[in-house]
């Protein structure tokens, strides 16, 4: 072998990320030597460069919330949680995206109302085109740029990886149960539903009978004994 020849490691690893796994493949960079092993490979290389440009859905924390409650749905601003990695596997956090819109289950004026709030975990969606003039005239328009799958034209589609909620509507195989983050419920079920308040107070409704469960059942403020 001639003695000025360069010799590859077997595997050589850029130094980790904080929490990531360094790449397995061959080589420095983003680039291995099969990438310049044919004209095909090397343009493999620059199409997979290319893609990844492209943003399609990401894990997001937000970061801040605008608007909400009864008025149109607001936006948010968001943090990807992903971080960017560089050829030599160190990472860098992304800057802020603002002004993100995001979805809620609505049609016409009705709507479930369950506003994103600082520190949840969700996804974006990222447009395919511009949709900043949407945003602006919620009508038919142009895209107003020629940029393509950028987050800057992301929607917040909702939550994911978040903690165990402690108010909630769930469907259950028996029925549905409302509870608030007092503790006050409503469960129906296949015999009727159930009213509960955090006080221990209950109304049980079944068939052929109504059960009023309390301490001290009153009538505009007049207690009523019951026999």
């Amino acid at each position: 072998m001639d003695g000025d020849a360069i010799l590859l490691p077997a595997r050589v690893h850029g130094p980790a990320s904080p929490g990531g796994d360094v790449s397995n493949d061959q080589g420095y960079g983003q680039q291995t030597p099969a990438d310049a092993a044919n004209d095909m490979a090397g343009i493999s290389f620059i199409v997979r460069q290319m893609m990844a440009r492209m943003s399609t859905t990401k894990l997001v924390q937000v970061k801040a919330v605008t608007g909400g409650g009864l008025a149109p749905a607001g936006t948010v601003d968001v943090l990807p949680l992903v971080q960017q990695i560089d050829g030599n596997g160190y990472g860098t956090s992304h800057g802020v995206v603002h002004g993100l819109p995001w979805s809620r289950v609505q049609g016409g004026k009705n709507a479930i109302i369950c506003d994103p709030q600082v520190g949840d975990v969700g996804y974006v969606v990222a447009a395919d085109r511009d949709i900043s003039k949407v945003k602006n005239t919620r009508a038919e328009s142009l895209p107003g740029s020629r940029r393509r799958f950028n987050i800057s034209d992301g929607v917040y589609a909702g939550g994911c990886l978040n903690v165990a909620p402690n108010q909630y509507l769930i469907f259950t195989s028996t029925g549905v149960r409302l509870v608030d983050s007092n503790g006050n419920s409503v469960t129906t079920g296949p015999t009727g539903m159930t009213l509960a308040d955090l006080n221990g107070n209950q109304i049980v409704m079944a068939a052929g009978f109504v059960n009023v469960v309390t301490a001290s059942f009153r009538v505009n403020g007049v207690p009523v004994t019951v026999p």
